[in-house]
């Protein structure tokens, strides 16, 4: 049994995903980012940095692993799917996964807060961020030539990017000539796994509120 800590943010979608497409047997507990409960005490000892997500793995004596990206290379190895066993394909798709954790989610995750949530525009940042993400994503665009799948077949690097791309409206970036990176949105979001998993969790907090109140700008900006 796996017991998730999170919030329905990005980060917090990639892992419910890979638990519906693991099928693995999980239990949700949401983060309340508007009022700080990543930042308390009990919740530190389970991830230092005080983000989300975070999993408990209850089958292996309460393994804890923070950091969204090292949660899905865990799921990935504690079922052996999603992640190759070959040692370069499994590279490829290690590949993208940090592509999209130093450079697709912190690119974009500043687009977001300066667009949506700054407390004064900064017209210069708002471009500097927007125009990264977007060149991010034709780097995906070019990447997807003949392939369905970022890495080719089906894994980790998908579930960690698609979360990301699928709010690019909300980073004020468009997907103009970017057909390839269209058409696999498309192809994620009709798996039944992605569907599930983009709704957890269900409760959470953030889904509660309006979406341009100060609370939910800060709770972003310090999630």
């Amino acid at each position: 049994m796996i017991e998730l800590y999170t919030a329905a943010t990005p980060n917090g979608q990639k892992i419910s995903i890979a638990l519906e497409e693991l099928k693995l047997d999980y239990t949700v507990h949401p983060i309340d980012l508007t009022q700080q409960e990543q930042k308390q005490a009990w919740y530190l000892k389970l991830n230092p940095n005080g983000r989300i997500p975070t999993i408990v793995d209850k089958s292996e004596h309460n393994f804890s692993v923070f950091e969204s990206g090292a949660i899905l290379i865990y799921l990935a190895e504690k079922t052996g799917k999603l992640l190759p066993k070959d040692s370069k394909q499994r590279s490829r798709v290690i590949q993208w996964l940090m592509f999209q954790m130093s450079g697709v989610g912190p690119m974009q995750g500043q687009a977001h807060v300066f667009y949506r949530y700054a407390p004064k525009k900064i017209p210069f940042a708002i471009k500097r961020y927007q125009n990264e993400t977007h060149r991010l994503y034709s780097v995906l665009n070019q990447q997807l030539q003949g392939k369905d799948y970022i890495a080719g077949r089906y894994s980790i690097a998908d579930i960690a990017t698609y979360p990301w791309v699928v709010s690019h409206e909300w980073a004020g970036v468009d997907l103009q000539g970017l057909p390839r990176l269209k058409s696999w949105l498309k192809r994620m979001a009709a798996r039944p796994a992605v569907i599930k998993g983009m709704q957890i969790p269900v409760d959470d907090p953030l889904s509660k509120k309006k979406p341009d109140t100060k609370e939910l700008g800060k709770a972003i900006i310090t999630h």
